[in-house]
Parts: structure tokens; C-alpha cells; sequence
């Protein structure tokens, strides 16, 4: 992946920064979008000692879905292209708090899923019309079924690999790679709270997960890999049984 022109938004959170480093790593051209200009310039100059060919940083709230196309377009004009687009922000939400409050709810779907789809939609135009690409996304195992414990989120999610599914069918045939990448439970300053067991992955491993997964033009990916198996089971209970379930 040397020399490649990578794009990632949400750059600063735990497992994008891993990504990047790998790609930095490969002398990669990185542009960083997050909302944290500090946090970006730090990043930015860590990948830079980590082997990246240049490093650009651009702040953006993408939930302010009319300014996404902006950071894209500067984007583009400072790489000369984009050889990799990942989306890598999220929020977990409080499920009790969405299931109490309506516009909880439709801030947190709209933030894990509506911006997530209104930005793919800007770089599948962007990646078919250039011919060549790879479009990869952080959606979720939570995504694959409904769970009383956090379907807020894992319809925002589902929403996106359902999504993702659609663009991969449309721009396979205009070279253009599509990754869907699920991660099951990760320690990340998001889930800080959450008590942690042996089904709990580091950033460092996810991160590299997705690295090779881009590398190795995968489709869909399970990280860790074992997820794939649980969700399997999961989705096989018939829903006669699931519906009694405490998940």
C-alpha cells in the first residue's frame, strides 16, 4: 500500500488513529478529518516521525451533513485523489435514555447512520467516477440483530452495512472495492465504562485488522474474526425463542 492517498474521517478516534498508523507506516499521503483541531495536528505529527509521506488535517463536525462535501473536495485538491476513503466515528448511545426521549433517539441514529450514509453516498459518487478505490466503513456486529440492550444503535448500524451492501453490488463492476469491517466488542474511550472480558479486542489489533482488510480487498470483515461465528449463532435463533432472551 505504499505511496497510497488515504482519507479518514473521524481520524482521531482510537481505531482510525491505528489504521493510520499503518498506513503511515507504508509512506502513505494522510488527510485527517475530525472535530478536534489539537487533537488532529498531534496525530498528524506522530504519523509524520511514523514514515508518512504528508499528513493534512481538516476540523469538521460531520454531522453538519452540508459541509461534508467541502472537506471531501479539499481533500481531493490536496492529494491530487484519494486511493482510500475510510469512516471510522460513532457514538454508543444510552439506550434508556433513547427509549425515554425521542430526540435522543433521532440525534443518535442521525449520527451513526444518516451522516454515515450521506458522506458514502458523496464518495461512492467520487470513487466511480475516478474508475478505482477502495470505500471502507466502521459499521457493527450490533448491526446484524436487534437486541433489547442497544437497538438504537444497532439499527443505525445495520442501516449503514445494508447500505454499504447496495454500494458494493453498484461499483463492483466500476472498480471500486467496498468494506464493510464489524467489530464486535473493543476498549476504546467509548466503551471505557463497560466492564471488559475475553471477548474484548485492543484498538491496536482492530486497527490492524482493517489495515489488511483494505490491503487484501476484502468485502465484509469480522473483527475479531471469532465474531463472525457468534453473530451466526446469533442470528440463527428463531425469533419464537430470541423475543425471551435478555441480550
Amino acid at each position: 500500500m505504499s505511496g497510497k492517498r488515504v482519507l479518514i474521517f473521524g481520524a482521531t478516534s482510537a481505531i482510525a488513529e491505528q489504521v493510520a498508523r499503518c498506513f503511515a507506516q507504508q509512506g502513505a499521503t494522510l488527510f485527517l478529518v475530525g472535530r478536534s483541531a489539537e487533537k488532529l495536528k498531534a496525530m498528524a505529527a506522530d504519523l509524520e516521525v511514523r514514515g508518512a509521506q504528508k499528513t493534512e488535517a481538516q476540523v469538521l463536525d460531520v454531522t453538519e451533513v452540508e459541509m461534508q462535501a467541502a472537506a471531501l473536495e479539499q481533500a481531493v485538491n490536496s492529494m491530487g485523489g484519494i486511493d482510500v476513503a475510510l469512516i471510522a466515528y460513532g457514538s454508543l448511545p444510552d439506550q434508556v435514555r433513547c427509549q425515554e426521549d425521542v430526540a435522543e433517539t433521532l440525534r443518535e441514529f442521525s449520527l451513526n447512520s444518516v451522516s454515515v450514509i450521506a458522506l458514502l453516498t458523496l464518495l461512492a459518487n467520487f470513487f466511480e467516477k475516478q474508475g478505482a478505490g477502495t470505500l471502507a466503513a466502521i459499521s457493527s456486529v450490533a448491526g446484524d440483530r436487534g437486541r433489547q440492550s442497544n437497538y438504537v444503535y444497532g439499527a443505525a448500524k445495520g442501516a449503514v452495512s445494508i447500505f454499504l451492501q447496495g454500494l458494493r453490488n453498484r461499483l463492483a463492476k466500476q472498480g471500486v472495492n467496498v468494506v464493510t469491517i464489524k467489530p464486535g466488542f473493543v476498549d476504546t474511550p467509548m466503551t471505557a465504562d463497560f466492564k471488559k472480558g475475553i471477548l474484548w479486542a485492543s484498538p491496536e489489533a482492530v486497527g490492524q485488522g482493517i489495515y489488511q482488510a483494505i490491503n487484501k480487498q476484502r468485502d465484509i470483515v469480522y473483527l475479531p474474526w471469532f465474531w463472525r461465528w457468534i453473530m451466526l449463532v446469533i442470528t440463527s435463533i428463531p425469533e419464537k425463542i430470541f423475543k425471551r432472551l435478555n441480550l
